[in-house]
């Protein structure tokens, strides 16, 4: 008897379908499985022949072939589990009716009691079941939150295969999941870390907002203590709210990435991803045998923050240029090629020398310059030219520390932010390739970045001064625009300029040391 089920793979952030052919027919038994299964595929056979006999149900000794189709695409991971055992099942005639079963998607891993185990991907594959005109999937109980996302699917959730027979048979009734997306994006709108909280550096705080009004990347650098990492982790809080479809596409990543499940459905807040100095450089932009995105990916439409930026391996931070220029990283297997959505702000945090101390009013630096000098050549020129804001963050000051007054709070600085973009909005209209001042082109900057005579003349200044290269040169058009933007998007002028140039620290202090070594 011939048995048809459909389930899903995931490739890349995105699901398609894959038919399973169940035939079991008389002869000498037998099991093939074919149509290109890989790993865990390979070796479902023996889960799902101790799942069936554990959960109460006899196969007969037939011969048994298992087709996945589109039988040239290779098939990866144990969310097959489910749609082969029922398929098994169907086809010996093992379930008394067949009859819901053309209108359901099956995903699952199965143990050996007969269990079901969540796997990864659940979003995507539930949208491929809605796209395709499915009535709804079965999946497991752990996984039912982020597929209940979809609007339009009958979600139905299960712990055991004995309750997914029963319910295809028609004789048992399984839980149908909904979910309330405005409740949880209500929750979600609660800031977790407040910049209120911040005592002093006020100038560093003005660059964050700079930043997040314009989704540009930026460089602190200070002493330890200076808080740093304090001001980085408020930064989600004041960039715009996620917009439903950017919520949709990052919970994509993450469930893809097996971090989703239990009580978290779908990521409303901007992800804020903070990776370790001694992450590879698969780990950062994804990669390994069966890819798997990284942590650039992870950050999409959210901040990817690296603290101690000198410290991470050389070849771990200069992988990081394409995924900064073209918001995506493409990984090339050679059976596969696998595109993953990668539009962070990247903020980065160093020390100004290896004891930590150099330019320090209050401490001592005890690193020679050669010493300075090798530690900020850690991170590369070309790096340090897609970050579009350099700042010194000092040390803070007792009467900072000691002042009862509460900062200005990350609502107030959010509503400033959410108005500039939406000044960008109307400028860059229903651009896909961009979404704010970092992102703008070439042509963008001559038709939106014209500076009068006197900023003109600043600017000529400072790239002759400083040795600003062409890439720079745009930076600080852009950000100029940013702060023109947080004054109403009116003309840039000559003020909006000299802020922005102001946002080069570690431009001028190339410049002061060349100049020192010369006079030397």
């Amino acid at each position: 008897m011939l048995a048809t089920v459909t389930a899903g793979a995931v490739l890349g952030i995105d699901a398609f379908l894959v038919t399973i052919e169940a035939d079991v027919s008389s002869g000498l038994p037998a099991f093939f499985l074919v149509g290109l299964p890989q790993g865990a595929v390979k070796e479902a056979r023996e889960r799902i022949i101790a799942a069936m006999g554990n959960s109460g149900y006899y196969l007969p000794p037939r011969r048994i072939t298992l087709n996945l189709a589109p039988a040239d695409v290779p098939k990866q991971g144990s969310a097959f589990d489910l749609p082969l055992a029922v398929g098994m099942l169907a086809g010996a005639g093992q379930m008394r009716s067949i009859d819901r079963l053309a209108g359901y998607m099956m995903v699952g891993e199965l143990g050996l009691d007969g269990a079901l185990r969540p796997v990864r991907g659940a979003l995507p594959l539930a949208i491929a079941a809605k796209q395709a005109g499915f009535a709804g999937i079965v999946l497991p109980g752990h996984n039912v939150g982020e597929a209940a996302v979809v609007d339009g699917i009958d979600v139905r959730g299960a712990t055991t295969l004995k309750e997914i027979v029963r319910f295809l048979e028609g004789s048992e009734e399984l839980p149908q999941t909904t979910l309330d997306r405005d409740a949880l994006f209500r929750a979600a709108s609660a800031v977790e870390h407040d910049f209120a909280d911040v005592k002093g550096q006020e100038h560093v705080k003005r660059a964050l907002e700079v930043a997040a009004a314009g989704a540009h990347n930026i460089l602190m650098v200070g002493p330890p203590g200076s808080g740093k990492t304090m001001l980085a982790q408020r930064l989600p809080g004041i960039l715009p709210p996620l917009t439903f479809d950017e919520a949709l596409e990052t919970t994509k990543i993450h469930s893809v990435a097996g971090l989703l499940g239990g009580t978290k459905s779908l990521v409303a807040t901007r992800p804020f991803r903070n990776p370790h100095t001694t992450i590879s450089d698969a780990g950062l932009i994804g990669g390994g045998p069966h890819p798997r995105p990284g942590e650039v990916s992870l950050a999409h439409n959210g901040v990817l923050f690296l603290d101690e930026l000198a410290e991470f391996r050389r070849n771990v931070l200069e992988v990081l240029r394409q995924p900064i220029e073209d918001a995506k990283v493409t990984l090339s297997r050679a059976a596969v090629s696998l595109t993953y959505p990668s539009r962070f702000m990247l903020v980065a945090a160093m020390n100004p020398c290896p004891c930590g101390h150099h330019g320090d009013t209050q401490r001592r630096c005890t690193c020679a310059p050669q010493q300075v000098q090798r530690y900020l050549g850690r991170v590369s020129g070309p790096l340090l030219d897609r970050i579009d804001l350099h700042v010194e963050v000092p040390a803070v000051r007792y009467r900072d520390l000691s002042d009862r007054r509460a900062g200005e709070p990350s609502d107030s600085i959010r509503a400033r932010v959410t108005r500039a973009r939406e000044v960008q909005r109307a400028r860059f209209g229903d651009r896909g390739d961009v979404h704010a001042n970092a992102h703008m082109t070439a042509r963008d900057l001559r038709e939106h970045c014209a500076i009068g005579d006197g900023g003109e003349a600043l600017l000529r200044t400072a790239i002759t001064r400083l040795g600003l290269s062409a890439r720079a040169y745009h930076r600080v058009l852009k950000i100029a625009r940013t702060i023109a933007d947080l004054d109403g998007g009116g003309d840039i002028s000559t003020a909006h300029v000299s802020e922005a140039i102001q946002y080069r620290s570690l431009d001028r202090a190339s410049a002061a040391a060349a100049a020192a070594a010369a006079a030397g």
